[in-house]
């Protein structure tokens, strides 16, 4: 697939979603974790998207556990973590794998789209971060350390 429309993924309330209901949306998605480092940087997420959402971004948060048992919850204590502690209001999706052999399929599309440092495709850790512009073209990957707030002067370019 040339872009992102034709996958589908389980919301975190167990509901299928396909992405082409994100059809004409610049699209930031992120691999998410709730006892990691980096996970203040749903604070700066959410600010994006109640910025930029009447502007067409969907900011799309996606668990996964396969770094450093970061995101070890269920769907439900998952969902309660991001609304208690961060007022998350961005759709968040059901836990994935993002590597390995039983990677989500639109995470594989995503690491060969934009690879990491040196050609890798391998995503190194959590709140790694891909851009994807309003036709579903994957634009770029961002590592964990850019911070939503660093990436907000490249979402001008695909809203």
């Amino acid at each position: 697939m040339s872009d992102i429309y034709g996958y589908s993924a389980k919301t975190i309330d167990g509901d299928d979603q396909s992405l082409g209901d994100f059809k004409g949306k610049a699209m930031l998605i992120v691999n998410t974790a709730s006892k990691c480092g980096f996970t203040p940087q749903y604070t700066g997420l959410e600010a994006l998207h109640k910025k930029y959402a009447d502007k067409g971004l969907a900011v799309l948060g996606f668990p996964c556990d396969q770094f450093g048992h970061q995101e070890p919850g269920d769907e439900n204590e998952i969902k309660n973590f991001c609304s208690l502690t961060y007022d998350v209001s961005f759709p968040m999706f059901a836990k994935v794998n993002v590597n390995g052999g039983e990677a989500h399929p639109l995470f594989k599309h995503l690491k060969k789209s934009a690879k990491g440092v040196l050609g890798t495709e391998a995503i190194k850790w959590n709140f790694t971060k891909f851009l994807v512009d309003k036709d579903g073209k994957v634009i770029r990957r961002y590592a964990p350390t850019d911070t939503p707030e660093s990436i907000e002067k490249d979402l001008a370019a695909v809203l």
